[in-house]
């Protein structure tokens, strides 16, 4: 095949945001087996919207496999601060993956591990084969973008996206990709809960890794900053090297797939089975309005 193009969705991210996109107004649009279908139908639109702008010619999706991974071995207070999902989500995760399954969309994932390291990981393993794109909601992934994988962090809407390439990333931050790692040692993330380096805010560890490159640069030159920088680094600096192993996305996880099980195909009477099994009613009217269902013939696999 010429110019193979792997899209890899981070399933929780799509699926979180919809569920959350239409929660705050209490529609969880319930089936007639009293299952809430909100966040999957949204999740299943965000998914063929990207497929539908972007073209790849493969598809996967990646999936957390339960709350505990490696990290919290490392650190305790890893993603301690996130309160459990709301009952009407929890059926979704399962009715997500039943659904992903159905319309022929492997599914990845892997006890242990976050799906930021299954993407990480299949992007490394397929990027000399194929172009990659990560379609996300988390900012971390952007640490893993090469000359072969570009990001595309989700915005307010369907299909709104900003799209980070190599050249762009550097352009905006002034850093390669990779050295997003150091910056969140040193700043933290509060919303994976580790802590950084106290009184180190984002635009500061943006600057010091600007100016030296990594840890081990700001580090070898720590004398040549002010006394209150130093003494914050010297105070944390058992934390600021944990951080920065937290903050790593593992690009080497015990998985391995077929590349040829991930080639994008849909077929306009398959399709409409699954959204009449499920009762996905929003998708089938989406579905409608696609170029699948524009064109005369049933779109083909491109294998």
């Amino acid at each position: 095949m010429s110019n193979p193009h792997l899209l890899l969705i981070d399933g929780m991210a799509l699926l979180f945001r919809s569920f959350y996109a239409t929660a705050l107004r209490n529609n969880f649009m319930f089936n007639s087996k009293g299952v809430p279908t909100n966040g999957v139908q949204g999740y299943i639109k965000h998914l063929l919207t990207a497929v539908e702008k972007f073209d790849p010619t493969h598809v996967a999706v990646c999936w957390d496999m339960g709350s505990k991974t490696f990290r919290n071995e490392m650190y305790d207070g890893y993603k301690a601060n996130r309160q459990a999902p709301p009952v009407e989500m929890i059926p979704q995760f399962d009715l997500a993956k039943t659904v992903t399954d159905s319309f022929g969309i492997m599914s990845i994932g892997l006890a242990g591990y976050e799906a930021d390291d299954c993407i990480g990981t299949i992007s490394n393993q397929y990027k000399e084969q194929a172009k990659i794109t990560v379609l996300t909601g988390d900012r971390d992934l952007l640490q893993i973008i090469d000359d072969r994988i570009s990001v595309l962090i989700m915005q307010k809407g369907i299909g709104n996206y900003q799209h980070h390439t190599k050249s762009s990333y550097f352009e905006e931050f002034k850093l390669h990709p990779k050295q997003l790692i150091d910056v969140k040692a040193l700043m933290g993330d509060t919303s994976d809960g580790y802590p950084g380096v106290k009184g180190i805010g984002e635009k500061t560890a943006f600057k010091l890794i600007q100016d030296h490159k990594d840890i081990e640069g700001l580090l070898a030159n720590i004398q040549t900053l002010s006394p209150s920088l130093q003494k914050k680094i010297n105070n944390d600096i058992e934390m600021l090297h944990l951080s920065r192993q937290l903050a790593s996305i593992e690009c080497n996880v015990p998985i391995s797939i077929d590349f040829n099980d991930t080639a994008w195909s849909i077929s306009q009477s398959t399709s409409m089975d699954i959204c009449d099994e499920f009762e996905l009613k929003t998708v089938r009217n989406h579905l409608l309005k696609t170029k699948w269902f524009e064109e005369k013939d049933i779109f083909a696999s491109r294998l």
